[in-house]
C-alpha cells in the first residue's frame, strides 16, 4: 500500500486520517469518479452539478472562458464538491495557459536560449501567481521532454532543449516556484517526447532509445526531480521497447503498448527502478497514441491496472465510468491498485492543503495580466530573442535606409473570418513605430477574406521585377509565423500557393532577413536566408523587442543549441 507519509506527498498524522477517513465515507461510485479529470467545455451551474454529483470528478481542466467565467466555474466545482477537486491548467509559458487574458512570459525554448535562469524563475512565477488567483492547484508542467530530434514541433518549443542538466535546473525552478503558491506539478511526458517526431495526439510515438541512452538523458531527468519531489507525473503515448523487454525479454513486438498501458514501464521502471511514490496521471485519453492501442472499453481500465491513478478526459463520462467498472467487476484492476490510486489521489488533495480549502477571493484576480506580469514578459523577450546567423553581416542595419518589404508567413487562420495573423499587424505597428516605411503583401487568407470571393492564387505568384525592388525597398523581412496542434506530425514552412511571391527570391538583390516567431528549426526549410532570428513568440512584447534589436536599440543575447541547424551543412552559410 502506498505510504503517505514518505516523498512527495510527506502527510502528517491528521492529514493521512483525512484520507483514510474521506476514502471510508465514500459510495463506490464516488470512488470511482475521483479516477477522472473532466474537460470542461460548458461551465453552466447544471453541468458543473451533474460532474460534481453525479460523475463525482476527481480533477478538472478546462479550455476557454474568460476571467471572471473561469474563476467562477473554479469556484462553482470547489463548492459543489463533496472532496474537493484538483484544478489543472498547462503553465507551460506563464499564465496564458491558464486563462486567456494571462500573461505569456517565455516559452521554454525561450527560457533554454535565456543566459539567465531568471527568465525561467518570472515564468513560472507568473504562471503560478495567475493560475493561483483563478483557484488552479495543478499544473502540468514542466514538460522536460529531452528535444534531440530537430524535426519534432511537438515539444520544440515547449521544451527546454536537448541538455539533460539544464532540463533538470530549469525545471526544478519551476517546480520551486509552483510550490510557492500551492500548486503541484506535473512533469511530462514520461517516457519522453523529443527523441522521434510524430504527433501522440494523432499516433503512439515511440521513445527508441537504449536503456543505456536513456538512463542518460530522460532517466536522468526523471530521477533528479523525483529526488526533488516532483509530486507527479504525466505521461505520454509513447511506448519504450528497450526498457520493457528489460522487464519482459520475452514480450513480442505486438504486445507493445504505449506507457499508458505498459506496466513494465509504469511499475517496473517509473514505480520501481526509479522509486517514484507520486500521482501518475495519463496524457489526454482521446488521443490517437491511446485510442489506436485498444478499445475504449480495453484502454479506460487498462491504463489503471498498467498503473495509472488518473484518466485525463472522458469520452462519453457514463460510458467510460461503466468501462472502469467492468475492469473492477472482472478483475482486470485490483482492489489493491485501485486503492492505491484513491489513495494517491486524495493524498495529494491533503498536500495542497484541499483538506482544509480556502478558495481564492476575487479581488485577487487584478494579478493576473497585470503590468508587472508584462514587464516580466518584456524582460524574457529581451533575453531570449536570438541571433542564429548574419553571414552577409547586415547588422548593424543602415539607420537610413527604412523602406521595409515585409512577407508574413502565417498558417492557415482558424477561420477565413479572422483574416490575417493579428501579430502582422501588431509588427507593421512596431516597424512603423520604429520609422520603417513598411510594405506588406497580402497572403492567400488576407486576399480571401477581402475579395469575399474564392482566390485567384496566380496573384501569388506575381512578382517584383527585381529593379524595381532594387529601387524601392532597402531590406525584406520574412517572418515565419507557422504553428499546428493535433493535425500533422510535424510543423514546415509552408507557403500560400505553389511558386508563391513569399518564397525568399530577394537573398541575392536586397538584403533579407529572416525571422521565426515559434519553430526554432526553419532553417532546414530557408537555408538560402543569411541572416536569421528566432524570437519564440508573437506576443506584443517578443514583437517589440524583435524590433529593438533590428534596429540597435538592443543586443541580442539569446543563445541556440545546434539543433537549429537541422543536420545541414547549408544551414549554416
Amino acid at each position: 500500500m502506498v505510504d503517505l507519509s514518505k516523498r512527495p506527498f510527506y502527510l502528517n498524522e491528521e492529514q493521512i486520517k483525512w484520507v483514510e477517513d474521506t476514502i471510508a465515507s465514500m459510495t463506490f461510485d464516488e470512488k470511482v469518479g475521483q479516477l477522472f479529470i473532466n474537460l470542461t467545455l460548458r461551465r453552466d451551474p447544471a453541468t458543473i452539478d451533474a460532474l460534481c454529483n453525479k460523475y463525482h470528478i476527481g480533477g478538472v481542466r478546462w479550455q476557454g472562458g474568460k476571467l471572471e467565467e473561469v474563476y467562477e466555474q473554479n469556484r462553482m466545482f470547489q463548492e459543489k464538491s463533496k472532496v474537493p477537486v484538483l484544478i489543472a491548467a498547462n503553465c507551460e509559458a506563464g499564465g496564458n495557459g491558464a486563462v486567456g487574458e494571462g500573461t505569456l512570459v517565455a516559452t521554454g525554448a525561450a527560457c533554454a536560449a535565456s543566459t539567465t535562469t531568471q527568465t525561467m524563475r518570472d515564468m513560472a512565477r507568473v504562471g503560478a501567481e495567475e493560475a493561483a488567483a483563478i483557484g488552479c492547484n495543478w499544473s502540468f508542467a514542466p514538460v522536460c521532454d529531452v528535444v534531440s530530434n530537430w524535426r519534432n514541433t511537438i515539444v520544440n518549443t515547449r521544451a527546454y532543449g536537448d541538455n539533460p542538466d539544464q532540463i533538470i535546473e530549469l525545471s526544478k525552478i519551476y517546480m520551486e516556484e509552483m510550490k510557492k503558491k500551492g500548486i503541484a506539478c506535473a512533469a511530462k511526458h514520461f517516457p519522453g517526447d523529443g527523441f522521434e517526431e510524430r504527433d501522440q495526439h494523432l499516433i503512439m510515438g515511440c521513445n527508441d532509445l537504449s536503456v543505456e541512452d536513456w538512463d542518460a538523458s530522460f532517466g536522468k531527468v526523471y530521477q533528479a526531480l523525483i529526488e526533488a519531489d516532483l509530486p507527479s507525473i504525466m505521461v505520454g503515448h509513447f511506448c519504450q521497447p528497450a526498457y520493457t523487454r528489460y522487464f519482459n525479454p520475452d514480450i513480442k513486438d505486438e504486445d507493445l503498448k504505449p506507457a499508458t498501458l505498459q506496466p513494465e514501464l509504469l511499475q517496473g521502471l517509473l514505480r520501481g527502478k526509479l522509486g517514484f511514490n507520486g500521482l501518475i496521471v495519463t496524457d489526454a485519453s482521446h488521443m490517437g497514441g491511446l485510442m489506436a492501442a485498444a478499445s475504449r472499453a480495453d484502454v479506460i481500465p487498462g491504463v489503471i491496472a498498467a498503473g495509472c491513478d488518473m484518466i485525463l478526459f472522458f469520452n462519453d463520462p457514463d460510458e467510460d465510468i461503466e468501462y472502469l467498472k467492468a475492469g473492477l467487476a472482472d478483475g482486470r484492476i485490483s482492489e489493491e491498485r485501485f486503492s492505491d490510486a484513491l489513495h494517491r489521489i486524495l493524498g495529494m488533495k491533503a498536500m495542497l492543503g484541499l483538506d482544509h480549502l480556502q478558495f481564492p477571493s476575487k479581488e485577487g484576480l487584478s494579478v493576473v495580466g497585470c503590468a508587472e506580469h508584462h514587464e516580466a514578459a518584456a524582460k524574457a523577450a529581451d533575453e531570449a530573442i536570438t541571433l542564429v546567423k548574419d553571414t552577409q553581416h547586415v547588422f548593424p542595419l543602415d539607420p537610413s535606409k527604412k523602406r521595409v518589404l515585409l512577407y508574413y508567413v502565417q498558417s492557415a487562420p482558424e477561420s477565413l473570418a479572422n483574416g490575417t495573423d493579428k501579430a502582422k499587424k501588431q509588427l507593421i505597428d512596431e516597424l512603423t513605430a520604429a520609422g520603417f516605411e513598411v510594405t506588406a503583401p497580402k497572403d492567400y487568407y488576407e486576399y480571401e477574406i477581402e475579395h469575399q470571393s474564392p482566390f485567384n492564387k496566380f496573384k501569388l505568384m506575381e512578382h517584383f521585377s527585381r529593379e524595381e525592388a532594387k529601387k524601392n525597398f532597402d531590406l525584406v523581412l520574412v517572418v515565419i509565423a507557422m504553428n499546428g496542434y493535433a493535425q500533422t506530425n510535424n510543423v514546415r514552412v509552408t507557403y500560400s500557393v505553389g511558386h508563391s511571391y513569399e518564397i525568399p527570391w530577394s537573398v541575392y538583390e536586397i538584403p533579407t532577413i529572416g525571422v521565426s516567431l515559434n519553430y526554432t528549426n526553419h532553417l532546414f526549410d530557408v537555408p538560402m536566408l543569411k541572416t536569421f532570428i528566432n524570437a519564440y513568440a508573437k506576443t506584443p512584447e517578443y514583437l517589440h523587442a524583435l524590433v529593438e534589436k533590428l534596429t540597435g536599440k538592443s543586443e541580442f543575447k539569446g543563445r541556440y543549441n545546434d539543433l537549429v541547424w537541422c543536420g545541414r551543412w547549408e544551414t549554416k552559410l
